[in-house]
């Protein structure tokens, strides 16, 4: 940022003007309120639960016309009090979003270059891929002869973006495989 002295002297000026104004009671709160309901005007409000942890704490959503426009922390829930963390807060942002990727991309191997494939190609190689490795290396005994049932070679890290019965079932399926290097990005 390529900023002159006069310029800085200016932004220093508003800053304190703005700064002297919120001490003096001048309160931003209520006109930031206005434009949020002008925003979510005529929008039905529904509760629904975080799915992000166990606080299952309640978010507001709000739906016009069929869809979902804003989400919010509810001030009525005791454990959170309209406080949502990182993840609740994004709610809206991480499932309304023209960025997010909705169909699988796959890179061969050795490949630089990302290809758009059908979920019918990707649930079968994934699938492919773990039967080779667990057919592969699985383990059913360690060097002292105890028996250990596992897949030294599989891990997996889960996404932020996991609910909570998606992590359980993942879970499970991954230790049916024998696979017990297992991690989740839960945490903000």
């Amino acid at each position: 940022m390529n900023i002159s002295r006069r310029g800085f002297i200016k932004l220093l000026g508003a800053g304190t003007a703005c700064y002297g104004l919120s001490r003096m009671g001048v309160d931003v709160a209520q006109a930031q309120t206005y434009a949020m309901s002008m925003k979510t005007a005529g929008a039905k409000e529904v509760v629904s639960i975080c799915p992000y942890c166990s606080c299952g704490c309640n978010i507001i959503m709000f739906v016009k016309d069929g869809k979902f426009i804003s989400s919010e922390g509810d001030p009525d829930y005791p454990v959170s009090e309209g406080s949502l963390c990182a993840k609740g807060a994004a709610f809206h942002a991480l499932h309304v979003n023209e960025h997010r990727i909705v169909k699988p991309l796959y890179r061969a191997p050795g490949s630089d270059k990302w290809v758009e494939k059908d979920w019918t190609f990707m649930l079968s190689t994934i699938a492919k891929r773990m039967k080779d490795a667990r057919d592969r290396d699985f383990k059913v005994k360690n060097d002292k002869g105890q028996v250990v049932n596992r897949l030294d070679t599989v891990m997996h890290l889960g996404s932020a973006l996991m609910d909570n019965e998606e992590c359980a079932v993942t879970v499970q399926m991954l230790r049916a495989l024998g696979v017990y290097q297992i991690d989740h990005q839960a945490r903000v």
